[in-house]
């Protein structure tokens, strides 16, 4: 593809056209419908695969409810409250009826998030997200274990038998074999923990290393060879994994796979068991999806994240090119890459971005993949002064988040590796802090093929947090809350007018299940434009058709006289900096490092005077309707304390999971 890249200062009248997709989900919706939507006014006939959740770990008795209605047990799925059966779809209707039952969805079909061809080069990816400074530090994921579920590894020299420390099989191949006959794979595993065997003899002059060449890797197959698998099977690997979690130290998984989103997250079995990891104490990284040029629906590849990269719980990665160079100051979001925000939540999504295009690792040639891709065989002149322009037979080039996820599982391992006891809140909200927000903020990619241009924007819901920045997040030091969720992706709204895009506390959704809203209790993280680069007048982008001139700046690098830059660069005269360096004197900092004078701190390190801190250390004076997790006691109306640590003395009737009492109006 040939780029065209611009930074200036506004993109004129770019526009956003919601789906009719995009519907707000509730708890209602959860106690509504016990059937996923799809055998909604259908005619269904036959045997079905279904996934049944139960209000509790199935027993015997369950199973015996499906065989009584002519069903048949698939598989165990105990720790997630569920089992995989083949039933006749006649039966489904009565089944839901069930009491019992919770939920019955489909059991679909999942599928690797790479795609197909392209040009050999070199993508410098290590370089761009800073991974050497990590290995000058002697870190390499010695001691943390990776689940890998994907089609299974290949033996390799760059993958030693000290890496893989376990396999299993949950395709049903009649060998159980856990080796990898897709590629796909084999290639996750090589980003995550390659050690560059194959690419460091006395002829080579780049080692394709993994970031985190000395964890322990955990093979979970659940992809064949055409790189297809299931929702039970997934979410059987992922609770292997979790059993298997003590024994081999098991801190990440890595989906670098995806399929459609069908219901909310709240009932999405895969998402389900994705939380249960979560909660187990296992980071969940997964792929964001390739969807980012689909405008079928005519939102121009926004709201196309897929399951289960929508869970808020996850940490989903989208897709960067590094254009073939080691700065990653010219760096582009991948025009495929898939858009936040998620369907029928409107979860805020992807929550980062990492490497995803042209990416290099390991392979063994005759897998699938090779044989429907032999131009991506890269060849040994890329990497070696012998062997000329013979492939390699070791590595293999290839695109898609799927290959931007194993960065993050990777600079996970490193993490965790560098403080063990990090739970998968605090890795998570790490990386987004820490993560880099100078890309260029406007570039078009040409499809060489058709000749379509792509316009690709550094916006929130295309770039999340920002750019993996390793190096920063190992040098961060702050700490979210210890509680599973207390890092939850926030939520997308429109405000009051339907006209500025809101990222608002998830708990308007979540109900009494939002226990640890990173983000805030309101429009936290501003209420701007997406996709602006210079001064504003007034009301924003939105989602209709028509362009709105005000509320501020997302990714701004420039002054604006009213409500806000997001990750800006200068100082702000009223709303509030969103990742800013710099000091506001009204509205607030939210993860910025000075004192603010009004509104609040997000992840501060200063006092502030007036209405709250958010992850501060420092005592508020007053009105401190925001505070979470403070350290100190606040003297009035602190109608919204969460987990703080000492007693509110007036009305503290909104206190979460504190250690004291507060002395009044306690909920």
């Amino acid at each position: 593809m040939k780029r065209k890249q611009s930074k200036s200062a506004m993109w004129g009248r770019t526009v956003l056209i919601v789906s009719a997709l995009l519907l707000t989900a509730s708890l209602a919706f959860a106690g509504s419908h016990k059937m996923s939507k799809e055998f909604d006014g259908k005619k269904l006939s036959g045997q079905v695969d279904v996934i049944v959740q139960f209000n509790q770990v199935p027993t015997s008795r369950h199973h015996q409810k499906i065989a009584s209605r002519g069903g048949k047990l698939k598989r165990e799925l105990g720790r997630f409250k569920g089992a995989a059966y083949r039933m006749p779809a006649s039966k489904l209707a009565g089944l839901a009826n069930d009491p019992e039952v919770r939920y019955i969805s489909p059991d679909r079909p999942v599928h690797g998030a790479s795609n197909g061809p392209g040009q050999p080069v070199l993508d410098y990816h290590n370089e761009s997200i800073h991974a050497p400074a990590a290995w000058a530090l002697g870190l390499d994921g010695s001691g943390v274990g990776v689940a890998i579920i994907d089609s299974g590894v290949a033996n390799v020299a760059d993958l030693t038998n000290t890496n893989l420390v376990y396999s299993q099989d949950f395709t049903g191949d009649p060998n159980n074999s856990p080796v990898d006959a897709y590629g796909h794979g084999t290639h996750i595993a090589g980003i995550i923990a390659g050690n560059g065997a194959a690419s460091t003899s006395a002829t080579d002059f780049y080692t394709f290393q993994g970031i985190a060449s000395n964890a322990n890797l955990v093979n979970l197959r659940v992809l064949d060879a055409n790189g297809e698998g299931t929702d039970s099977e997934v979410i059987a690997a992922i609770q292997a994994a979790i059993q298997l979690k003590d024994t081999y130290n098991i801190r990440v998984i890595n989906l670098s796979m995806g399929r459609p989103v069908y219901e909310s997250y709240v009932l999405d079995p895969l998402c389900q068991a994705v939380e249960q990891a979560w909660r187990s104490g296992i980071v969940v990284v997964v792929a964001a999806g390739n969807y980012g040029r689909d405008n079928n629906a005519g939102t121009g590849g926004y709201g196309t994240i897929t399951a289960p990269g929508n869970d808020p719980y996850a940490i989903t990665v989208g897709a960067m090119n590094t254009e073939g160079t080691a700065d990653r100051t010219d760096d582009v979001p991948a025009s495929y890459s898939s858009k936040g925000p998620s369907l029928i939540d409107q979860i805020a999504k992807p929550d980062l971005v990492a490497p995803g295009n042209l990416i290099v690792s390991l392979y063994t040639p005759g897998e699938t993949l090779s044989q429907e891709f032999p131009g991506n065989e890269i060849p040994f002149s890329l990497y070696s002064t012998a062997g000329g322009t013979a492939a390699s037979g070791s590595y293999f080039m290839m695109s898609g988040t799927s290959m931007a996820a194993p960065m993050v599982s990777g600079a996970a391992a490193l993490m965790l590796q560098q403080t063990p006891t990090l739970t998968p809140d605090q890795v998570k909200a790490r990386l987004m802090k820490s993560a880099f927000k100078g890309m260029v903020q406007s570039t078009t990619a040409v499809d060489a093929t058709t000749g379509e241009t792509f316009t690709e924007q550094a916006d929130l819901l295309t770039v999340g947090a920002g750019y993996l920045d390793i190096q920063a997040a190992l040098a961060n030091t702050d700490l979210a809350p210890e509680t599973a969720g207390s890092a939850l992706s926030p939520l997308v709204a429109l405000d009051s007018n339907g006209d500025v895009v809101l990222l608002v506390n998830a708990s308007s959704v979540l109900g009494n299940d939002s226990t640890g809203i990173l983000w805030g209790t309101g429009a936290v993280w501003g209420d701007g434009i997406l996709w602006g680069t210079g001064s504003v007048n007034n009301d924003g982008i939105l989602w209709g058709t028509n362009v709105v001139t005000s509320d501020g700046i997302l990714w701004g690098t420039e002054t604006v006289n009213m409500d806000g830059i997001l990750w800006g660069t200068g100082n702000l005269a009223n709303d509030g900096i969103l990742w800013g360096t710099q000091i506001a004197t009204n509205d607030g900092i939210l993860w910025g490092t000075q004192i603010v004078t009004n509104d609040g701190i997000l992840w501060g390190t200063e006092i502030v005077s007036n209405d709250g801190i958010l992850w501060g250390t420092n005592a508020v004076t007053g009105d401190g309707v925001g505070i979470l997790w403070g350290t100190n006691q606040p003297s009035v109306d602190t109608i919204g304390i969460l987990w703080g640590t000492n007693q509110n003395s007036v009305d503290a009737t909104s206190a979460l999971w504190g250690t004291a009492h507060a002395a009044s109006d306690k909920p």
